[in-house]
């Protein structure tokens, strides 16, 4: 029996919510098996990520009207139905308790249709619990964002509310897609000028010379994509190039690699030349590494599965000129695109990947030649994987510097003190860290 839409969306929600499976992936491969329509496509990511992103405000919304909680799918069901009566105007309230009803009867039985139509009828009459309901300042931004109140609470303590609650809504925001110009084998003019007879709508990024802001299509099937004249990155990502201050023929290594796109950044700001050494833990992953160099035609990296906890042990001392340490994360600077994120991590998740970034930089810190750069990035906003780290890290390595970390001179304002913290609210990328040290000769 064919599937509808909202059909899809609720077995697709299920799916993250039981089974921990990656949002993106999975909707990625419910496009590619349904032959939706242009217009169903979008509904699908639009359920699918919104229902997910406001699933804590959805609980609150629904709480009132639920005397004990109904059977996971049933309460799925309904946070994507409420989803649509009160963050997507264009959908008629009647098509949402109709679908709403549809699915019920062929899940579940009369009652759970019932109690069903019952709850989003109530709703629509009495309307949904106000926000300004809730005076502790963490819990009404918990809500308000649909973030974890520990989450909150940091943001607040680190940011102030007013950030907060700016941060909270931009992670609410659907990403726009940005693309790198690979510059070895085009440039911008040209690939925009490509992009257009493709019939992909796109424009010059104001912030970084080699990006490209997709505002209409996809560039997934496109030539210029398929043979390597392009790669999809966010804006922010690129910057970690650039605090390595790259020169032609470096030695550089890049210590958690996967899945390449700095790698491959890399490997083209130095035209070509020198060597770019790739690590990750897992074997699945320097694979897609190695493809993503051989699509950009890119000779100049190499890759092997590795710890970079380990990595002294299989280097010699002093050995690079460059190198970048992207460290493993709570990606709280990603909510936008993986909302999943907020749901899984938590307080000990911060403290825990804190401790393996300064594992991995007390480890890497020693291939380092004199006078060489070591660059570390995160793409989270919390201080205490962000500046407490490279702050630990200097407290250790006195034969290390802080460098102020070089950036595109449109971004130089963003920079405060010698670090960097870009933050969705800046310029509408990821939210994103990078500190720069250097070895003293």
């Amino acid at each position: 029996m064919k599937k509808t839409t909202r059909e899809l969306a609720l077995e697709l929600l299920l799916k993250i919510e039981n089974q921990g499976s990656y949002s993106h992936l999975l909707i990625n491969e419910t496009l590619k098996k349904y032959p939706l329509k242009r217009e169903d496509k979008a509904l699908l990511t639009e359920l699918v990520y919104g229902t997910l992103q406001r699933k804590i405000t959805l609980d609150y919304y629904l709480e009132p009207f639920l005397k004990k909680k109904p059977d996971d799918w049933v309460l799925m069901l309904l946070r994507l139905s409420v989803y649509q009566l009160e963050f997507l105007d264009k959908v008629p309230e009647h098509a949402v308790l109709h679908e709403a009803g549809e699915i019920a009867q062929k899940r579940g039985h009369k009652g759970v249709t019932s109690f069903v139509n019952g709850v989003l009828r109530s709703i629509l009459r009495q309307g949904v619990k106000p926000l300004d309901a809730l005076s502790d300042a963490g819990e009404r931004l918990a809500v308000q964002g649909s973030l974890p109140l520990f989450l909150a609470r940091r943001m607040i303590d680190q940011y102030g509310y007013e950030k907060a609650e700016q941060l909270a809504e931009a992670f609410l925001v659907p990403p726009h897609q940005s693309v790198r110009v690979n510059k070895t084998e085009t440039d911008r003019t040209a690939l925009l000028a490509e992009f257009h007879k493709a019939g992909v709508e796109a424009e010059a990024a104001a912030e970084i010379p080699e990006a490209i802001l997709v505002t209409r299509g996809s560039i997934a099937g496109t030539d210029a994509f398929r043979e390597g004249r392009c790669t999809i990155q966010d804006e922010s990502s690129m910057l970690a190039a650039y605090a390595l201050e790259l020169e032609d023929d470096l030695e550089v290594l890049d210590a958690c690699a996967a899945p390449g796109g700095k790698t491959t950044h890399i490997a083209e700001k130095m035209h070509g030349t020198g060597n770019v050494t790739a690590l990750d833990i897992h074997k699945h992953k320097t694979k897609l590494i190695s493809a993503a160099a051989e699509r950009l035609g890119l000779l100049n990296i190499r890759t092997q599965t590795l710890d970079a906890r380990e990595a002294a042990t299989q280097f010699d001392v002093k050995s690079f000129d460059r190198v970048l340490v992207d460290a493993p994360c709570t990606g709280f600077g990603v909510l936008r695109r993986k909302p999943d994120i907020k749901y899984s991590k938590t307080e000990k998740d911060i403290e825990r990947l804190s401790e393996i970034q300064l594992d991995i930089l007390d480890e890497v810190s020693q291939l380092v030649k004199e006078n060489g750069i070591l660059v570390y990035s995160t793409c989270t906003i919390d201080h205490e994987e962000n500046g407490a780290v490279a702050a630990a890290f200097l407290a250790k390595h006195p034969e290390f510097e802080q460098l102020t970390v070089a950036v595109p001179e449109k971004l130089r304002h963003l920079r405060t003190g010698d670090d960097l913290q870009v933050l969705p609210t800046d310029f509408g990328s990821d939210g994103f860290y990078v500190s720069s040290f250097k070895r003293r000769p």
